[in-house]
């Protein structure tokens, strides 16, 4: 017996719309999302309203920014999305105001069951908090939900969920301080 025999594999994902409507968001994806001179965010904010999706006011949506499905997805108010940030949504994503997600940030919903011969997929809802910084070429993966104000430092690979007020760093990610502080701010932790 193989670890995956791919020949019982069935996604079992409800897509969440038409298949005209999927279709139709490649189209848009490609030529307004996906190429990589700018264009302006209000447009993009409009298109991805269009196709069911929730974004806040003032967010910035960068050149090479990939959503996959933009009906599972909800952004607040002035959030950044920086170039080539792809968000695999298979199950809703929640990003909150005032947050920043950096360059080739990955945020993925799916998986598959690897200990199941038929590889099932997995797919689970991610959840980012009002004011967290996701850091370049983070990976943040299914059902984890980052705290408030917290950071997640570049290339970290997050499998579990974030306390709110954090830094994050490594693979896998692990807490290395809590209480993010504003520049200039002091510490009223002992020894720091």
């Amino acid at each position: 017996m193989s670890l995956i025999n791919l020949a019982n594999f069935r996604a079992g994902l409800e897509r969440g719309a038409p298949h005209w409507v999927e279709a139709a968001w490649i189209v848009c994806k490609v030529l307004f999302f996906l190429p990589p001179w700018p264009l302006p965010s209000a447009l993009r904010r409009w298109l991805l309203r269009r196709f069911g999706g929730v974004v806040g006011g003032g967010t910035i949506i960068r050149s090479g920014v990939d959503i996959k499905f933009p009906w599972r997805l909800v952004v607040g108010d002035h959030v950044w999305l920086g170039e080539g940030v792809s968000i695999l949504n298979l199950a809703p994503v929640t990003i909150g105001s005032h947050c920043c997600i950096s360059q080739r940030a990955f945020l993925c919903t799916g998986s598959h069951d690897f200990r199941k011969e038929s590889f099932d997929l997995i797919a689970l809802p991610i959840r980012i908090e009002p004011g967290c910084w996701l850091a370049a070429q983070c990976f943040v993966g299914p059902g984890v939900n980052v705290g408030a104000e917290s950071m997640i430092c570049a290339q970290t690979v997050v499998a579990g969920d974030v306390p709110a007020n954090s830094v994050v760093r490594g693979n896998p990610a692990t807490t290395r301080r809590r209480s993010v502080e504003a520049p200039g701010s002091r510490s009223t932790e002992p020894g720091r």
